[in-house]
């Protein structure tokens, strides 16, 4: 009985290993899928498709998957300690739940050897193992895009040169974001309060394969000595147009100009009858306290790299919890007239940040941010008044 379980087994096994041999008509393709309409889905995504209709065989495999149901999911997020893994499906399911979402999906076929497809099927059924299957995700550096470069330049022995695109500008990390979520979004405002001047810097042109759509153009270029990396492309399916938005109403920069205009119009208020709103004041020093704490923890707290070097600090500055309890009084202490100066060369040094360069923060938020700057300078003549009295 056991030597016909260990036959029945090893024949399994036989098959599984046939199963996994391509025939002279294999083809692998990388897919790229474009945007779609929520913030995740923002940035598109990318599968190796391997086909071989000698042997009935259609997947694809990608770099996408994530436990978002797992417990503990947003805070490993928020720790920059999210695994991700590889996943494996039927082609056609994948392709029609992207084509049910109205995502653009394009594919373009490798030219590479028998031997080439081999290895690279090979690699991806050995990285789906259970053991394997897991890496440690980060948005710029090792996502399901930057795994469609990095596997194959592991299968064809770093063989692969990507050449730069006719007309090609090199863009800074926030800038590649931008054009896919448009800087009057909520999504962007995150993005911009989170991320500090690293994601300033410019990147080379490898980096930009951050972005499926960038793996597309670069792949569209790339040669392994000198024969073309991509046999042929098509679009397999191009999306429809959508709708109009009619959110603009909701938008952060509607948003913060209605706040803004609410903060100008008590200060105009306060300072024609020489009084001050407290509510106003201490609404804004707990939010502008919290957000600085919460950029403290991103950036200190976390093993985020792009957290770093945010300077959004100059004005979502954390210590202003300490003018809390001075605000409530009636007569507050004489060292909150420096500090108020202090915030407001703050503000100037945020000014001056962006104008160079260095962080480019929100700007859907200038509204908000000049709304604020008049608010402490009204405060200051304020306090210097009541002392002087």
């Amino acid at each position: 009985m056991n030597i016909r379980i260990l036959g029945l087994f090893l024949l399994l096994c036989f098959q599984q290993m046939y199963s996994q041999q391509l025939s002279s008509q294999a083809e692998v393709s990388v897919i790229t899928i474009g945007p779609g309409t929520a913030l995740n889905d923002a940035f598109g995504h990318n599968i190796f498709r391997i086909r071989d209709r000698a042997n009935n065989l259609d997947v694809g495999y990608d770099y996408g998957r994530f436990p978002f149901n797992e417990p503990g999911f947003y805070l490993n997020f928020a720790q920059g300690k999210l695994n991700y893994s590889i996943g494996k499906s039927k082609y056609k399911d994948l392709e029609g739940f992207y084509i049910w979402q109205n995502r653009t999906i394009t594919e373009q076929v490798l030219n590479i050897s028998l031997e080439e497809k081999q290895a690279l099927l090979n690699y991806l059924v050995n990285n789906y193992k259970p053991e394997n299957r897991d890496y440690l995700y980060d948005f710029f550096f090792d996502n399901c895009a930057t795994k469609m470069k990095d596997v194959l330049q592991v299968v064809l022995n770093n063989n692969i040169t990507f050449h730069e695109p006719e007309n090609f500008e090199p863009q800074t990390f926030r800038n590649l974001i931008r054009g896919k979520v448009p800087a009057n979004s909520w999504g962007s405002v995150g993005i911009d309060l989170a991320l500090g001047s690293v994601i300033d810097q410019q990147a080379t042109a490898e980096e930009h394969m951050f972005l499926p759509a960038y793996i597309q153009t670069f792949f569209g270029e790339a040669t392994i000595g000198d024969r073309k990396l991509v046999k042929s492309e098509e679009t397999i399916y191009q999306e429809k147009p959508h709708p109009s938005s009619t959110d603009f109403l909701w938008s952060p920069l509607v948003i913060f100009s209605i706040i803004s205009v609410i903060m100008l119009g008590i200060t105009y208020s306060d300072y024609k009858k020489q009084t001050r709103n407290k509510v106003l004041d201490s609404t804004l020093l707990i939010i502008t306290t919290l957000l600085g704490i919460l950029i403290l923890l991103l950036w200190f707290a976390t093993d985020h790299q792009t957290t770093a070097y945010n300077y959004n600090l100059l004005w979502a500055f954390p210590l202003n919890g300490l003018l809390l309890w001075q605000i409530a009084k009636k007569q507050p202490k004489t060292w909150i007239i420096p500090f108020m100066k202090f915030l407001v060369i703050m503000g100037v040094l945020m000014a001056f940040h962006w104008t160079i360069g260095l962080q480019v923060f929100a700007p859907a938020a200038i509204p908000f941010y000049c709304a604020l700057l008049l608010r402490y300078i009204y405060l200051i003549s304020y306090f210097k008044k009541q002392i002087e009295s």
